[in-house]
């Protein structure tokens, strides 16, 4: 195998990654507790309500994000790794048992006094993939995500070193 060769699911996958100012132990806790991911969690404009929330190996997200236009997308997220605070693995879908379900890795890795994430999604099929970037927009809502993660987490680092 080459040193250029591409994973095996390469043509199922979305990979988004930013580097936040912020130590990892924090841009990890903001995954941690649903007050915090209600603040940030979703693209530009978006909002969430929960229904329910364990952040725990098999815990489940059960929640509603609402788009600015008002349409309701309901998401179901159940964790299979915590690894704090270097890793996080998901499931991601609408509903349990959902066989559109996707995969998602998350690493935190420290870069100086900054904190790199990276976002590693594998869906399914090539195709649930490119519809998820062509329809709904996955790669640039997957970067506002993040956006919206330095922001959140820089009002933190701002607030401290105010205190």
């Amino acid at each position: 195998m080459s040193a250029t060769a591409q994973s095996p699911t390469a043509d199922r996958e979305i990979v988004i990654s930013r580097v936040i100012d912020a130590p990892r132990e924090l841009v990890f806790g903001a995954f941690t507790e649903v007050r915090h991911l209600s603040r940030w969690w979703g693209p530009e404009g978006f909002t969430t309500t929960t229904r329910t929330f364990e952040f725990r190996v098999g815990g489940v997200w059960d929640f509603v994000l609402h788009g600015p236009d008002g349409t309701d997308y309901p998401e179901w997220i159940t964790w299979t790794e915590i690894a704090p605070p270097e890793r996080i693995a998901l499931l991601h879908g609408e509903s349990r048992g959902d066989p559109n379900a996707f995969e998602s890795v998350l690493t935190f890795q420290p870069d100086g006094t900054a904190t790199r994430i990276e976002m590693r999604t594998v869906f399914p099929t090539r195709e649930l993939r490119d519809e998820m970037v062509e329809k709904y927009h996955a790669i640039e809502g997957g970067r506002q995500t993040l956006s919206n993660l330095a922001a959140y987490v820089a009002e933190i680092v701002r607030t401290r070193a105010e205190g």
